[in-house]
């Protein structure tokens, strides 16, 4: 079963979000960046959604242990 969680370590840029995406995805990590930063500019708060999906999501460690 799939599940949506942050990666950290060498995937991790800023809060491994992008990466986490990246991977649930199946897509390429950095169209996952590309689109987060030209979000930044459109009238959606993009940033917000960023910060919240950081604080949201579990690291992909954490849910290993839980399993």
């Amino acid at each position: 079963m799939k599940r949506l969680f942050r990666l950290k370590g060498e995937e991790k840029m800023l809060g491994g979000v992008a990466a986490g995406l990246a991977e649930y995805l199946d897509i390429d990590v950095t169209i996952v960046r590309v689109l987060f930063a030209i979000g930044f500019f459109s009238p959606f708060p993009v940033v917000i959604t960023y910060l919240i999906l950081w604080i949201v999501m579990p690291s992909k460690e954490r849910l290993e242990l839980a399993a």
